[in-house]
């Protein structure tokens, strides 16, 4: 089965495909593929051989293991720079060999000498399958080069920071923010195993949590490491945990107040080092305090060795305490003026490090953050400037100065500023202070005597009294924040968090890292000596036989520094001596310890220090300062100064000194230690306070250090090792050297020792035998799994010392694992080997088979061929002769053809010649008579034309003399020419008039040259009058010949008409020269203005097309835009909905802490009894939850409501909200204006009416009690009104959340629900009480005999007087009620005339009721106008908006679309905010009119009735009027229920309370108690009974609630209900006769409609019942479902042997073999499929299922890719197949059920791609790319984290490159989605409810027995 999956392999086909079919090949070549040599540093033989000398301290034992160093075999060798490097066996080595053949990873080869003393060979290098794995001790060579690269590979190439390291976890740093942290990582690791999640300091803290609820035992969390290791941040994550998962809300501000303490305890507790700016220069305990409910209830610090010697001594680049910089940088503030500070240089105790800066940081913003959390502390004002003061005096003391006297004394000088500064802010003497800083006082038995001091000595005094201030100050200020986190409540358990330095040497080391050295030393033996424990109990729980385990045991170190004559002792007894120095000790700890202790040495450069051998390295220590800093010596003098001093803090600070009780409270820290569960300190006695205060330092802090271990040895520790990766703070960058330093010094190798020593490897038995089942036979597989693991192992493993057999597990020696994987890799290689031999067999047998067709094929068809081209051959040698011979038959004949056509070409020429020489001798006789021809008629010719030009010659002169004869003619006409100037006058003026037309428009060009053809014709016709008219004149010429005096002047006339005429011919002339340039010009101008024309059409045309292009893509764009603004908005109203649903969740979850408070209140108000039980009380307040009357109405209990809700988190008030509610305010004010108006005008009436009452007998004692009694209900109204005010105006003062009180948020919608409700309740309220009270009086009045005219006309005035139409309907009704007597007294209203007045009151009534309809005509019209203006104001609105669109036209694309977008977002704001108003007003005006309609139709009704009854006064005495009742024809069952109203708790009890979906609802009809309740909700309907309806709704309501609330853990309770209120809700929207619910209804159902109540209230109610109860439903199949979904979907093995299991560690993994008690896939399909039937059995709605549905495949989904995401050991490419087959056996149930579109599918599309992800190659940027498009589901810090997590569980897959996921991150570094690693598993989809009629008939519906409803009857 297992060799199957290779095949499947993509990968491993690839990978073998080249192989060949020799044994030795076959394994050169497949090592060679299988693990390729990387790249490496050249390491020399030298080298090799002089670091080997490194290696024999660290190495492990290899004996038993020789025959694993064979060829290929990789081990680790020394390296100077990379400390371990990786080299491969190029030969395989022997016994005896003294050299290794060795190949480097870079390919170069080397020769490793051994050492030839203890022949100690190289540590073996894991296989690549153990590299990376959770825990260190899964590998299963376990030594520093194995532990160091699985750190380095987590660290660099998966981004893991942690790592297990058995019950230790080792935390890198990784100098970058990670999102590892968040709540929901947090959720993710709460109640999870340690071993079945990855690494994190959350598991730990989960364990201790666990651990201490389980154990009921205390727990410590030990955080240690160096300086920028990470150990603060990694505690204040535990703590973080801590006050997460504890489940106290109220209480959670305790890890933020602890967390507040961090700049106070960072400021005054951190200085810059020369390795870290922040470095912790103290430690610190901390214990998170529980009670009995493992709750945080508070908080304890305790501190550890502050370094005081830095507040007087700072080395070069180092800093003191950080409060003294930002001190110096807030100088310059107005309240730091007095204490005169100035420049961090300017003061000694500052300047000695000469680097007051650090880079990155503002001492002055530290400073600002530091007082603030002083404040949230409850440190007030006060006492932080007594704080400052007292700070700022240490660095004024600190620049005083001495003065010499002599050798022995010393002086201050007079008036020394920085004296009179210190005193001045302590408040004591100058004198004093002056006095004893040079002077001393000795006290012997009999006298006291005052010394002077010399310089040094007082020097050193003032330090010392600097570090004794500083101490106390330190020590104040933690007991004030231990007051601020201690808790009230008794504390139960608690969980200490220890966050102390680690192992420290630098250059020179001196007494404080002696201190924390030896602290260290105590941990490390804690730490042995529980790693051995827990080894020992693991042994002993498994029976196996266990020896002494030989560790390294620091007790030796220990007893050197604190036993007997130790260190620490000498150090004491030398601070005794009264000449004692650091030299005269350092002499005595030679003298004591050299040579005779084998950890302690001396330098030999040096007789003033010493070497200690700790656990993790040698440290030398300087001796100098070792006595002064032990003694810290305080001069009493001094002290009793300061106590002196008026400043009342500084007195305060020396308090406690007196009162000590453990010597913890004088220590360098100053710690007073608090009260624990563990310890208690002893009773101080009398007088001891004196001499407690002698105690030195190294003793006291020996005894602080003891009771810290007492308090870890009392709890269960767990260990967090913090490295540090590098020394420059670089992200993720690993240095080797650094890194084994500090593993070195943690103990983390220690750990690995003692682990290898033993039996570190271990399996359970069905863990081995799934391993390792390759490696059997079948007949070696017994039915006992133990039996069988023991037999194949000894057969595979031959020395039974190399593993032992527990109860429940195999243990195995160091490198058993790994030759176990290396036996399992050759069996598997082996089988892929044979299993690709077979197949390459199969394929080549297959190739044969098809190549032997193949020929046969071709040879048949080559045959074929052959024998065609055969009998071609044959035709074509038959065709050929019959070629040739008519061939030569054409050659021959073609031949004789040529010869003869020879013959008759040269006959033709022949011939021709002869012809042609005929022809030219016949030319030439021809041309010759030619030319005698053409020369005889040239002479004819001559003769001719003289003859002629003679003729002609006499011709002219005849004609000369003709011609003098016509011109005498023409001068006799020429007098005539007048008339022709005139026309050619005008003619001139018409040319001058076109022309200046053509200048002035050229565009008419054409029609002048129209109009000048016609003046052209015009002048022609002219030309021809002018001619006749010559004609004529010619004639009267003739006949006036005899007029001969008028030929001179005639004459003169002609000369001047031929000059003008000359003239004229000339102008005209000239016209035409200007008209054919003035054409030309035109016509160029026309052809440039044509090919202008033409470019500006072509432009036209590209910008049409563009415009076009344009809108095309706008159109697009904006229908894409539309789409995805249709999608938000779809998810904008998932989101609201979901929120108002979330609402909901949270009111009921309010209400039932409400609840609980309520029975605790009760229960601790009332006296506790013996035996007395808690009982239910939630019945009555539920019961009056949903209660709606007209006194107490929702809006009234809303402000209760808000200020039950927590109001931790509050916001300012959403200002659209409070519009609109001021708004609403205004409306209140003036209807309450109005009707206090009302009521004055009321009251002015009744004064009238009583001063008319006055002065004539009481007649009108109704109305005015009608009038009485309506102005009373005017004032409750108005009182009300107020209310209603007041509590507006409260909840708006209260309500602060955006989100809730949003326009358009569901509570901002409930508001304006109830607002409505109450307003519509009033006037409902109003009506009714009125409509009683005037029945009532007129009743009463009725009675006594009135005066029936006066009556008329005084009910005629009231009537007139009664403007509001709802006014004349009551005072009707009440008028026709008064009327409806008993018959007996009809009579006697008749004689009354109280008919006649009735009907004079009716035809008034009429009359005003016309005019009401008058106005409502009125107002239909302006309702037309409001129209038509509305229509105006579109009208405007689209023209802004065309000329918007043309404004945005302009702009470009993007900011076109933008602003359209903008625009249109803006208007549909706008918009939807009036609608939401005017729908408001609507729904209220139409409710109200609905309302008044009904009555008024009724009422009409009857009154018609009425009349026609009452036509007359006789047909009224004889025929009696009888109360209309309109008959209903009987029917057997008209669908409705009757009961009475005291049985209405026993049908909800029988009904609801006790109705079991298992028992007797099983065989019901689905969803009758709804049908049921619904038909009782109908009869009360009918019946007009509103109090009824309410008290029904009300108590099923309640009572749905109620069972739920007791049984709401139960799937088919809640199922039951939920399908019965949907029901219900269906039902109420059925039959509310609203149009849009009745579409499918039946003509019979549509009878059964509601008829008086309108219950859409109701139906809200009862939705958001429904909500509540699906959410309540999705939380049950939460808690059923999630303990299955990680074992079924992830840890079972759906597909057995396809993903085998890996060896683990000391923590093990929840198995994955399916035991009895483990979930499997078929768990939860079985699951699934009970909840389905449930549901189905329970009539639930088919869409509610498939919403069910959808949310349990999201949380399956959700759970299944969190766990995925946080378990490196799921993320392979087997788990990724069995992950898409347990997929695809859920889709398969979608199929199956019939619920493939219910979106269930596409829920779990991440976890599909993340398995597809898991499987699919992962090597070139083309993977890469698909990998991009296909993960869309998956965000890209889930695709990069299961990158990083990917594991091969079997040496044939491949790692995935750090390069190739670097790739994946620049791909998708433009993808948008969330940061959020993990998806939210809490995430409820939210629910809606279609509309679902039934098509069941009410009438049909029969009660069963069983259900006990007998008082039920039917209609």
């Amino acid at each position: 089965m297992t060799s199957v999956v290779f095949l499947w392999k993509p990968e491993i086909s690839k990978l073998h495909y080249d192989l060949v079919y020799t044994n030795t090949r076959n394994r050169e070549q497949f090592s060679m593929e299988v693990e390729p040599i990387l790249p490496g540093k050249e390491t020399s033989t030298a080298s090799a051989s002089a670091a080997n000398l490194c290696y024999k301290t660290h190495g492990m034992e290899l004996d038993g293991l020789d025959y694993m160093y064979l060829q290929y075999a990789r081990v680790w060798i020394p390296d100077s720079e990379e400390v371990w490097k990786s080299a491969e066996l190029i030969k395989d080595y022997k016994p005896g060999d003294k050299v290794l053949q060795l190949r480097l990873e870079e390919g170069k080869e080397l020769e490793y000498c051994l050492d030839p003393k203890t022949k100690e060979l190289p540590p073996l290098r894991n296989p690549d399958i153990l590299v990376g794995e959770n825990d260190l001790t899964a590998l299963s060579y376990l030594h520093e080069p194995a532990v160091l690269h699985n750190l380095k590979v987590r660290f660099i190439d998966s981004k893991l920071i942690y790592t297990y390291c058995g019950i230790v976890l080792v935390a890198i740093n990784p100098y970058e923010q990670l999102p590892i942290y968040g709540e929901d990582i947090i959720n993710a690791y709460s109640g999870q195993n340690m071993g079945d999640m990855d690494p994190h300091i959350f598991a730990v803290a989960e364990e201790a949590y666990k651990q201490m609820a389980r154990d009921e035992r205390n727990q410590s969390i030990i955080v240690s490491g160096e300086s920028g290791a990470g150990k603060t941040v990694s505690a204040k994550y535990a703590m973080r945990y801590f006050a997460t998962v504890s489940g106290s809300a109220s209480e959670a501000n305790v890890e933020e107040k602890v967390l507040a303490s961090n700049p106070i305890m960072e400021s005054i507790g951190n200085a810059k080092t020369t390795r870290n700016d922040n470095s912790s220069r103290f430690g610190k305990y901390i214990e998170i305090g529980f009670d009995k409910r493992y709750r945080i209830i508070g908080a304890n610090m305790r501190t550890y060795l502050l370094e005081k010697s830095r507040v007087v001594f700072q080395a070069e680049e180092e800093r003191n305490y950080h409060i003294f910089y930002q001190l110096c940088a807030s100088a310059a503030l107005p309240e730091f003026k007095s204490l005169r500070l100035g420049n961090a240089n300017s003061f000694y105790y500052t300047k000695q490090g000469g680097s007051p800066v650090i880079d990155g940081v503002d001492d002055a913003k530290e400073m600002v953050n530091t007082r603030q959390a002083c404040t949230l502390l409850g440190i007030s004002d006060t006492y932080q400037m007594g704080i400052f003061r007292i700070l700022a005096g240490i660095l004024h003391l600190g620049n005083v100065e001495f003065a010499s006297r002599d050798s022995d004394s010393c002086t201050i000088p007079p008036k020394h500023e920085p004296l009179t500064i210190f005193c001045d802010l302590m408040g004591v003497d100058y004198e004093e202070m002056s006095h004893w800083l040079c002077h001393r006082k000795l006290a012997t038995a009999t006298e006291t005597y005052i010394k002077p001091i010399s310089k040094l000595h007082a020097i050193n005094a003032r330090d010392a009294l600097a570090k004794h201030i500083y101490a106390n100050l330190f020590n104040w200020i933690v007991d004030h924040v231990n007051k601020a986190l201690h808790a009230t409540v008794k504390q139960h358990s608690f969980i200490g968090v220890l966050d102390i330095y680690g192992f420290e040497t630098f250059e020179i080391n001196s007494f404080e890292q002696f201190c924390i050295n030896y602290a260290n030393e105590k941990l490390q033996q804690q730490f042995n000596m529980h790693v051995f424990k827990l080894e020992q109990e693991e042994y002993m729980k498994e029976e196996i036989p266990w020896t002494l385990i030989d560790f390294y045991d620091n007790q030796p170190c220990i007893n050197l520094i604190e036993a007997k004559m130790g260190i620490l002792d000498l150090l004491d007894e030398e601070c005794k001596m009264p000449k004692g120095s650091d030299d005269t000790w350092a002499q005595k700890l030679y003298n004591t310890h050299l040579n005779k202790c084998a950890l302690f040495e001396k330098p030999r450069m040096s007789n003033k220090a010493f070497i200690i051998k700790h656990f993790a390295d040698k440290v030398e220590y300087q001796c100098e300062g070792f006595l002064e800093k032990n003694k810290d010596t305080v001069y009493e003098e001094q002290i009793k100064v300061l106590k002196s001093s008026k400043f009342k803090l500084l007195p305060e600070l020396f308090k406690d000194e007196e009162k000590i009780l453990s010597p913890t409270s004088a220590t360098s820290s100053g710690r007073v230690p608090l009260s624990r569960t563990a310890v208690k300190p002893a009773k101080a006695r009398p007088g001891q306070a004196s001499k407690e205060h002698k105690k030195t330092v190294g003793h006291q802090f020996r005894n602080s250090l003891h009771l810290l271990m007492e308090t870890l040895n009392a709890t269960t520790p767990h260990y967090v090792r913090c490295i540090k990766p590098n020394d420059f703070k670089f992200p993720f960058t690993f240095d080797e050297k650094r890194a084994v330093q500090q593993l070195r010094a943690c103990g983390v190798l220690e750990t690995i020792r003692i682990s290898a020593a033993g039996f570190p490897s271990r399996w359970t038995y069905q863990e081995f035998f799934s391993r390792y089942r390759v490696l059997m036979k079948q007949r070696d597989v017994l039915s006992d799994r133990k039996q069988t693991c023991k037999n194949v192992l000894e057969k595979l493993i031959l020395d039974k010392d190399k593993y032992q057999f527990g109860k429940t597990k195999i243990f195995f020696r160091a490198g058993q694992v790994a030759y176990l994987e290396k036996i399992r890799a050759d069996k598997l290689r082996a089988a892929c080997i044979r299993i690709q031999k077979t197949i390459r067999g199969w394929l080549m047998r297959k190739k044969f088979v098809r190549m032997r067709k193949a020929a046969i094929t071709i040879q048949r068809y080559v045959r074929g061929y052959q024998a065609r081209c055969y009998a071609m051959f044959l035709r074509r040698t038959r065709a050929a002769i019959t070629i040739q011979k008519f061939q030569r038959m054409y050659v021959v004949r073609k031949r004789y053809q040529h010869m003869r056509d020879a013959t008759i070409a040269l006959q033709a020429l022949l011939r021709g010649y002869m012809v042609r020489l005929k022809y030219q001798m016949m030319l030439r006789e021809h041309k010759c008579i030619i030319i005698q021809k053409n020369v005889r008629g040239w002479l004819a010719r001559v003769h001719y034309r003289r003859t002629l030009k003679a003729i002609v010659y006499l011709q002219c002169c005849y004609r000369r003399m003709m011609a003098k004869r016509e011109l005498k003619k023409l001068k006799i006409e020429a007098r005539s020419v007048e008339r022709y100037k005139k026309l050619h006058i005008g003619l001139e003026n018409k040319i001058m008039q076109l022309q200046r037309k053509i200048d002035e428009q050229n565009k008419e060009y054409k029609s002048l040259l129209e109009k000048l053809g016609n003046l052209e014709i015009t002048y022609s016709t002219e030309t021809e009058k002018l001619r006749s008219d010559v004609e004529r004149l010619r004639m009267s010429e003739e006949e006036a010949k005899n007029a001969t005096n008028r030929v001179i002047s005639l004459q003169e006339e002609i000369a001047k008409l031929r000059k003008e005429l000359q003239q004229t011919q000339s102008e005209k002339k000239t016209i035409e020269e200007r008209a054919d340039k003035y054409k030309h010009e035109t016509e160029q101008l026309v052809s440039e203005l044509k090919e202008q024309n033409t470019l500006l059409k072509t432009e036209k045309e590209e910008l049409n097309r563009r415009i076009h292009d344009q809108a095309k893509e706008i159109t697009e764009t904006m229908e894409k835009k539309l789409v995805e603004e249709t999608k938000q908005l779809e998810l904008d109203l998932n989101d609201e909905r979901l929120r108002y649903q979330n609402l909901l969740n949270e009111f009921s979850r309010l209400e039932e802490r409400y609840d609980d408070l309520k029975d605790e209140m009760n229960l601790m108000v009332s006296i506790p009894k013996p035996g007395h039980k808690r009982t239910d009380s939630t019945h009555s307040s539920n019961e009056s939850e949903y209660t709606f009357s007209s006194e107490i109405t929702e809006a009234d209990d809303l402000p209760l409501r808000m200020e039950q809700e927590p109001s931790e988190k509050k916001a300012p008030l959403d200002m659209s909200l409070f519009l609109k509610l001021q708004k609403r305010v205004t409306e209140l004010e003036q209807e309450k204006q109005s009707l206090q108006d009302e009521l004055d005008r009321k009251e002015e009436q009744a004064l009238r009416a009583k001063a008319k009452e006055e002065e004539r007998p009481p007649i009108r004692g109704a109305e005015l009690e009608y009038e009485s009694l309506k102005r009373q209900e005017l004032e409750s109204e108005n009182k009300k009104l107020k209310n209603e005010l007041n509590e507006l105006q409260k909840a708006l003062t209260e309500t602060r959340a955006p989100e809730v009180t949003a326009p358009g948020a569901p509570a901002y919608r409930v508001l304006l629900d109830q607002l409505t409700s109450v307003s519509e309740e009033l006037e409902v309220r109003k009506e009714e009480v009125l409509i009683l009270r005037s029945q009532l009086v007129s009743q009463k009045e009725a009675i006594q005999p009135k005066n029936t005219m006066t009556d008329a006309t005084i009910l005629l005035e009231d009537v007139q007087k009664m403007k509001d139409k709802g006014e004349i309907a009551q005072a009707y009704i009440g008028l026709k009620e008064t009327n409806r007597q008993s018959p007996q007294d009809y009579h006697m209203l008749n004689e009354d005339g109280e008919l006649w007045l009735v009907y004079e009151g009716l035809k008034q009534a009429n009359r005003l009721l016309e005019s009401q309809l008058q106005s409502q005509r009125k107002s239909h019209e302006n309702e037309l106008e409001s129209l038509r203006g509305e229509i105006q104001s579109l009208k405007e609105e689209n023209n802004r908006q065309q000329q918007l669109l043309a404004q945005n036209l302009q702009l470009p694309p993007e900011a076109r679309i933008e602003a359209s977008l903008q625009h249109e977002i803006t208007r549909l704001t706008n918009e939807n905010l009036d609608l939401m108003e005017q729908l408001e007003k609507q729904d209220k005006t139409v409710r109200k009119l609905k309302k008044q309609l009904k009555v008024l139709t009724k009422r009409i009704g009857e009154l018609e009735e009425g009349q026609m009854e009452n036509i007359s006064p006789g047909q009224i005495i004889d025929e009696p009027i009888r109360p209309v009742n309109i008959p209903r024809k009987e029917k057997d069952f008209q669908g409705m229920l009757e009961y009475k109203k005291e049985d209405e708790q026993k049908l909800v009890k029988n009904l609801i309370l006790e109705l079991k979906p298992r028992g007797v609802a099983v065989n019901l009809i689905p969803g009758l108690p709804a049908y049921i309740l619904f038909m009782c909700v109908r009869h009360a309907d009918y019946l007009n009974d509103d109090q009824k309806v309410r008290s029904l709704l009300t108590s099923t309501i309640n009572g749905i609630k109620k069972v739920l609330k007791k049984r709401g853990e139960d799937f088919e309770t809640v199922s039951f209900w939920l399908s019965n209120t949907c029901r219900f809700l269906h039902c109420l929207k059925q039959y509310s006769g609203e149009e849009g619910f009745m579409k499918h209804n039946t003509p019979r159902q549509n009878e059964h409609c509601l008829t008086n109540f309108d219950l859409a209230e109701y139906r809200q109610v009862l939705s958001d019942l429904a909500i509540q109860i699906y959410q309540q439903l999705v939380r049950v199949l939460e808690n059923i479902l999630q303990p299955m979904i990680v074992s079924g979907m992830l840890e079972h093995e759906t597909i057995q042997g396809v993903s085998g299991v890996k060896p683990t560690g000391l923590r093990k993994r929840t198995s994955s073999i399916a035991d009895e008690g483990t979930y499997t896939l078929d768990s939860i399909i079985r699951q699934l499929n009970s909840f389905h039937s449930v549901m189905c059995q329970h009539g639930m709605d088919p869409e509610l299922i498939k919403q069910v549905v959808k949310q349990m495949f999201y949380i399956i989904g959700a759970v299944t890719l969190n766990n995925l995401l946080l378990r490196k050991d799921m993320c392979s490419w087997s788990k990724g197949m069995q992950i898409r087959y347990n997929v695809s056996q859920l889709e398969e149930w979608l199929r199956d059920k019939n619920l493939m579109n219910s979106g269930a599918k596409e829920t779990l599309e991440p976890l599909i791609q993340a398995a597809q992800l898991l499987q699919v190659k992962k090597k070139t940027d083309e993977d890469a790319e698909a990998i991009c498009s296909m993960c869309n589901a998956l965000t890209t810090a889930q695709i990069v984290k299961v990158l990083n997590l990917y594991t091969p569980v079997n040496e044939f897959e491949e790692r995935v490159l750090v390069s190739f996921i670097r790739t994946i991150q620049m791909r998708l570094r433009d993808r948008k989605d969330s940061p959020q690693l993990l998806m939210d598993a809490k995430h409820i989809f939210p629910v809606t409810f279609p509309f679902n009629p039934s098509s069941l008939a009410l009438e049909t519906i029969q009660i069963p027995a069983s259900l006990g409803l007998g008082f039920i009857s039917r209609v």
